[in-house]
């Protein structure tokens, strides 16, 4: 089998950040841009992000925690900046921040931050390699780093709660002063 030379690119060439304006048809019923539109914009910039350093189609792997901050109202810019955080072999991690920006006031808000894992598809939907990256700077090195300690604190939380494994009791404690009741039905 030939050993493949491996490629570095550089986090600044696949970085990428859209602006819009945010319209009544992007609100929900409380007048606020609806969540759902803002994961769109998200899904779509990071598909762009990794396409762009990958040179292949991406798909969506996982989502990785999405608060809200602070609400968006209509008629406000809002600007996705996105960079690929760490790359595996056919994976990356993609880093999203979303800001909005009043354009009467020029008050800026911090509206959300998330890391979207895509992977790199192939003509025939297989699972493409990806160039590696090539970091600059402690920041990128932080974000390289907490990628990786993410990872691992997922796998292990996927493992923790195994349907084969979870036991009740390990984590009964848990429910006290909780607002839930426990009424076991017997198998």
């Amino acid at each position: 089998m030939a050993e493949t030379k491996r490629t570095y690119r550089h986090i600044t060439e696949s970085q990428v950040i859209i602006t819009q304006l945010m319209l009544p048809s992007h609100s929900n019923f409380s007048g606020k841009i609806h969540g759902g539109h803002i994961l769109n914009l998200m899904d779509q910039i990071a598909f762009a992000c990794a396409s762009k350093h990958s040179g292949y189609y991406c798909v969506t792997a996982s989502v990785n925690k999405v608060d809200f901050l602070n609400p968006i109202e209509v008629g406000e810019l809002v600007t996705l900046k996105a960079s690929v955080n760490y790359t595996g072999r056919t994976s990356m991690v993609v880093g999203l921040r979303v800001i909005s920006e009043n354009i009467r006031t020029g008050k800026i808000k911090h509206c959300n931050s998330s890391y979207f894992t895509m992977v790199a598809k192939d003509e025939n939907g297989k699972s493409a390699p990806v160039p590696g990256i090539i970091l600059t700077n402690k920041e990128e090195i932080r974000r390289f780093a907490r990628s990786i300690v993410r990872q691992h604190q997922g796998r292990k939380r996927t493992s923790k709660f195994s349907s084969k494994t979870f036991k009740i009791e390990d984590y009964k404690h848990l429910f006290e002063g909780s607002n839930s009741k426990i009424e076991l039905k017997e198998n």
